[in-house]
């Protein structure tokens, strides 16, 4: 028989910003869609303190792929050991490590480990690909580490809710429904969807200009900051069964660095709540340059929480008529 083909890839780099910082956005896995770019969502599955399973979806060159991680987190030492099955990776399976070391006052150095099994020569899980992969994912992190000391400063998270006294059914079936909001939300000129698997939507979406201020997209997602007409895109994980809608754009407008977010359907006894989580990265480039000479950072927190807030809410508005108008005729 063959042997067994493993290739492997090791990368280090220096990261401005403490070692237990920087380990606790490793850690922190359920916060990634807001600190790395290609996660679109992350759900924690089980957890026993020190190992748990993740399933993990991520938004790759315009497409979304799906895997689940196995992950041991060693606190004390700095590392978390994974083991990740992907059936998009050539192999299937990617083993490895994180470790993170003190290197001076303020600085660490981040090491990734990567290996997998029966990778196909030529293929992306070759050394080359594997050591590609390292060295982007270092990147990332690397990226938003080293905004540990302004993070309070630019994170935002909010949610906004609504009473519904109709079928948790026909509340989704609105939200699920993205291709119909032209037709009855009026800061949506157009969308289109792509669905290459059930329930994963890739949405991209023109939207026009509001009297109220600049429009936002399907989820709360804003255009052009001086109100014009724009275009978006935003990927939608949708999870019927659970009344759940994840989203996020890919490449929000300034001062937005990252929006990521959820429609939620809980229901009790006398209807349901629905609920719109949103939360956001802010850029860190000047605040006057998305909206106007002399704005200030608190201006942009203000004035993504007033818009975002105010698109939700019409949504919402919305998806109550939806569902409470049958209701009413039946009556």
């Amino acid at each position: 028989m063959p042997s067994q083909r493993v290739h492997s890839a090791r990368r280090t780099v220096c990261v401005a910003a403490p070692a237990h910082v920087v380990y606790g956005m490793l850690a922190d896995a359920p916060r990634w869609p807001v600190l790395l770019p290609s996660y679109v969502h992350v759900e924690r599955m089980d957890f026993d303190g020190a190992g748990e399973t993740l399933l993990a979806w991520e938004f790759e060159d315009g497409r979304v792929r799906s895997s689940r991680l196995r992950r041991t987190l060693r606190p004390q030492a700095h590392c978390v050991d994974f083991e990740q099955d992907d059936p998009a990776w050539p192999g299937g399976t990617v083993a490895g490590s994180w470790s993170v070391e003190p290197d001076g006052a303020g600085r660490s150095l981040v090491t990734l480990r990567q290996q997998t099994p029966n990778a196909p020569a030529g293929t992306s899980a070759g050394p080359d690909g594997l050591d590609a992969d390292a060295a982007g994912r270092l990147a990332r992190l690397r990226e938003a580490a080293e905004r540990w000391d302004r993070l309070d400063e630019l994170l935002l998270a909010f949610e906004e809710r609504i009473r519904v006294e109709g079928p948790a059914e026909l509340v989704y079936d609105f939200l699920y429904r993205v291709e119909d909001w032209p037709e009855t939300l009026p800061h949506i000129d157009d969308s289109s969807v792509r669905e290459d698997r059930p329930g994963t939507q890739v949405v991209a979406f023109d939207t026009g200009g509001a009297e109220a201020g600049p429009a936002a997209g399907p989820d709360g997602g804003a255009a052009g900051s001086d109100g014009g007409a724009a275009g978006s895109e935003t990927v939608r994980l949708c999870f019927p069964h659970a009344g759940r809608i994840v989203f996020k754009e890919t490449a929000p407008p300034a001062p937005i660095t990252a929006h990521s977010g959820e429609w939620n359907l809980l229901p009790d006894n006398l209807g349901l709540t629905v609920v719109c989580a949103h939360r956001v990265l802010l850029g860190e480039e000047p605040a006057g340059a998305a909206l106007g000479a002399g704005a200030l950072p608190v201006d942009a927190r203000r004035q993504v929480r007033e818009r975002l807030g105010r698109e939700s809410r019409e949504t919402l508005r919305l998806a109550k008529w939806h569902a409470e108008s049958p209701v009413r005729r039946l009556r």
